[in-house]
Parts: C-alpha cells; structure tokens; sequence
C-alpha cells in the first residue's frame, strides 16, 4: 500500500510540477480574479488527472495503444486550444484596459467575469485534450504494474495521484493570487495578461515542433 501511495504521489507531482502553458493560465487568471476563482480552475486540472490516472489503472497498455494513431492530431488540437487561448487572454486584456482607463473606478475591469465553476470546466476541458498526461500514466502503470496488481493499491495510487496533482496547482494559484496583489493597476494587469499570453504562445509552437506536451 504504502508503495502505490508513494507511486502515486511521484506520478501526480511528476505531471504538474513542470510549469507548462496550463500552469501559466493558471497563474495568470489567479491573479486576475480572485484565489477562489484560481482554486476552481486547479481542482479542474486535478480532476482531468485523477481522471486519467483512474483510466490509465483500469486501461493499461491498452489505453495507450488506443490513443497512440490519434497523438497527432490531438497535439494539433491542443496547440489549436493553446493558440486560441494566447490570443484571447491578449485581446480581453487590452479591452479591459481601455475600459478601465474610461472607467471612474479602475478596478471595475479588474475581474474577468469567472465564477469557480466556469474555471474548473474551462480548465478541465484544457487538460483532457493533452494525449501526453494519459500516456504518461498509462506508461507508469505499466511499469508498476505488479504493485498495483490489488484493488486497494490501485484505489491508493490514483487517490494519491490527485492529491499530488491538486496541492501543486493549489500552490500555483496561490501564487497567482498573491502576484495579484501586486498587479492591481489597469498597467499591471496589462503587462501581466501579455507576458502570459506570450508563454502560452510559445509553449503551442513548442509542443508543435517538437511533439511534446
């Protein structure tokens, strides 16, 4: 048990902590909203992980054979996603911008109009595109498979996996909510929405390129 627990554990961190195009949205919407908002937004991406992991115990090789003729495309999507994400969080913030530079109180644009509920869905529906973190688990499964062969240590590991996964996107969006903070004028939010903007984008040509995640 305690070895499925540590799997898990390594198997969550080990997909969340490299701070990717998600990880920048995360930050970046935290610091624009509000933490509850961001806590909503990294519960969805928790979610989608624990979700795969549940799928990869259950599926195996199986699952990874079954997704692998469709990598391709589902890369393409998910820069298709990464792309139309860039240009949006640009756009909206330069309309924030000049609202709030018409605007008697600044901080009227502050919020991006996002309830927790609509941060978790967006989020989730972000990270279900991404055939890397299924392979990804699906190939630890496979390589733990004789620790994860009982029902207790395979409940264990995706249990531990989503707790790994949830705590660093929780810590993310803390980290967004504390930038916040320190970002709350229109010029602030501006600059923050565009270098946010900008790792995304690269991060979509990246995964392109070179066909990672």
């Amino acid at each position: 048990m305690t070895a499925a627990v540590v799997a898990g554990l390594l198997a969550g961190y080990g997909i969340a902590i490299p701070v990717g195009a998600v990880g920048a949205y995360l930050v970046a919407l935290t610091a624009r909203t509000s933490l509850t908002v961001g806590a909503g937004a990294a519960l969805g991406v928790a979610a989608v992980d624990g979700g795969y992991a549940v799928a990869a115990v259950l599926g195996g090789a199986a699952l990874a054979g079954a997704i692998e003729p469709y990598a391709v495309p589902l890369r393409w999507a998910s820069a298709a996603v990464l792309l139309v994400m860039a240009a949006a969080g640009a756009i909206t913030a330069v309309r924030r911008h000049r609202a709030a530079a018409d605007a008697a109180d600044p901080d009227d644009g502050r919020a991006d109009r996002v309830t927790p509920i609509a941060a978790f869905l967006r989020f989730a529906g972000i990270t279900v595109i991404n055939p890397m973190t299924v392979v990804y688990f699906a190939a630890l499964v496979i390589g733990s498979g004789a620790q994860l062969a009982g029902g207790a240590e395979a409940v264990a590991f995706v249990v531990a996996a989503f707790a790994a996964s949830a705590s660093w996107q929780l810590l993310l969006a803390g980290g967004g909510a504390l930038l916040g903070r320190y970002v709350t004028g229109p010029r602030g939010r501006l600059v923050t929405a565009f270098v946010s903007s900008a790792v995304i984008l690269a991060l979509a040509v990246r995964m392109v390129v070179t066909g990672g995640g």
